[in-house]
């Protein structure tokens, strides 16, 4: 079978998939697509080897989001995890000088990944390397975004409705978007709701499969 669990804030997909394994009682359980631990929302589930070999399928679906950029600072992960480096800013960008920066973002775009991720480099996490000290340097690649639409701001938060293409790191735009301003930023919440066709609103929450 598959289905979309809400994941919620505080665990990671594989913690996920570990709590479908012991329930279901069936080792072969995957995801299509990892949510960072403080990120909730959409997350598909497969349970057996014939759904697990359908993932590829999800992975490569469209995607929508929910975020929450805080301008006015960086972070050595581009997200709310990381060691934040707060920064003076003389003059906050207004709407329109958002509007106008992110237009840059929208349709196919290279994207340098995060440091801070599983990508890996010589067999290795790019992660793992950086918390042994190794110095990263992580290579730009194509990516598609397909909108980004502001829901709300008010210095230094703001809210945006992101869809994308596969591969895209949501605080690789958090963190671009604020070099683009001048101000630094940050990705400090993130909602999935929406991979290919399983959406928020069809996600099973957690306790209830559990019961």
């Amino acid at each position: 079978m598959i289905f979309a669990i809400n994941k919620p804030s505080g665990m990671t997909s594989h913690d996920v998939v570990a709590i479908v394994r012991r329930k279901t009682g069936i080792k072969r359980v995957g995801h299509g697509g990892t949510l960072d631990p403080f990120a909730t929302g959409v997350l598909v589930i497969a349970v057996g080897r014939e759904f697990t070999r359908q993932l590829s399928e999800y992975v490569k679906g469209e995607k929508e989001y929910e975020a929450e950029v805080t301008l006015g600072g960086t972070s050595t992960t581009d997200d709310i995890d990381g060691e934040i480096e707060e920064k003076t800013v003389k003059i906050k960008p207004t709407i329109n000088d958002i509007e106008k920066n992110l237009q840059s973002f929208i349709g196919t775009v290279m994207q340098t990944p995060p440091i801070y991720s599983s990508i890996k480099i010589q067999g290795k996490p790019a992660h793992r390397r950086v918390r042994k000290g190794e110095t990263v340097v992580m290579n730009a690649r194509e990516i598609e975004i397909k909108s980004i639409e502001i829901l709300s701001y008010e210095y230094p938060i703001l809210k945006l409705k992101i869809a994308t293409g596969p591969g895209v790191y949501i605080r690789a735009i958090a963190r671009d978007l604020g070099e683009k301003l001048g101000t630094g930023g940050y990705l400090s919440a993130l909602k999935r709701t929406r991979v290919a066709r399983f959406d928020i609103d069809s996600a099973l929450e957690l306790d209830e499969f559990k019961s």
